[in-house]
């Protein structure tokens, strides 16, 4: 399978321009059977959502047309009004406009992000092309038994906005996430600066052994790009068998 990364800059609260800018990326990748997005590629990650959360689906939409028009699946969260509350909501669409979603369960206290929206309390994993996918969203990658392994998924997929100041995190926890469940993390990152960070992007497709299908250290706006292969993947599940005697079956 063919995975595309879209590492955007996000301006803050523009959302046609976000939207914009993320349409042109995808199209000059096209090929590729899945594309992610960063959270709240759309708004920025907005911890006080009030005026800037997305109360109509016109992002969602967008998702389901461009989904449709590239025939790929479509991932990244956003920031929207739901049911008299808020939730980070990480889309997964389909070419035919159907989707999966996930609401993010480990809110970012530390940032305020418990404030305002509300945490999601299921795991969510979506099926394409052969390959089983977890939703994850950022704070997510730092809890590992969220994440962990239970003979259902194939590959993690994570969409972030992770400061610079805490890169090495990254770096270690994308590799380990990947390693301890022998799966593939596709963890996508966004760049540039808000009004409380710097991002560095660094996203990057990480296999079961914990190498890099990516280059290492992207910085800057770019599409990374990679084939990943699920028939030696599950073959190596099959030789080392450490899932076997992991602690939660």
């Amino acid at each position: 399978m063919k995975v595309s990364i879209v590492q955007m800059d996000v301006e803050w609260s523009m959302v046609r321009e976000n939207t914009r800018v993320a349409e042109q990326m995808i199209q000059e990748a096209a090929g590729s059977d899945l594309y992610v997005l960063p959270e709240m590629w759309s708004t920025g990650f907005a911890t006080d959502p009030r005026g800037i959360a997305e109360s109509d689906d016109a992002s969602l939409q967008w998702m389901r047309h461009t989904a449709g028009r590239m025939d790929a699946a479509l991932s990244g969260s956003l920031s929207v009004y739901v049911g008299n509350t808020y939730v980070n909501r990480h889309y997964f669409v389909y070419p035919d406009g159907t989707y999966k979603y996930y609401d993010k369960h480990h809110l970012f206290g530390y940032g305020g992000e418990d404030r305002y929206y509300s945490a999601g309390e299921r795991r969510v994993t979506a099926e394409w092309r052969g390959w089983r996918f977890l939703l994850l969203t950022c704070y997510d990658l730092r809890f590992p038994q969220w994440s962990r392994y239970h003979s259902d998924y194939d590959a993690i997929v994570l969409c972030a906005n992770w400061p610079s100041r805490r890169a090495h995190a990254w770096d270690v926890l994308t590799r380990a996430r990947a390693i301890e469940n022998q799966c593939h993390v596709i963890a996508s990152n966004r760049v540039g600066r808000d009004m409380q960070c710097e991002y560095g992007g660094d996203s990057r497709i990480v296999d079961a052994h914990g190498q890099l299908l990516t280059p290492s250290g992207a910085t800057g706006a770019m599409v990374l790009t990679a084939e990943i292969d699920k028939e030696s993947q599950d073959a190596y599940r099959q030789h080392f068998r450490v899932l076997d005697d992991r602690d939660c079956q």
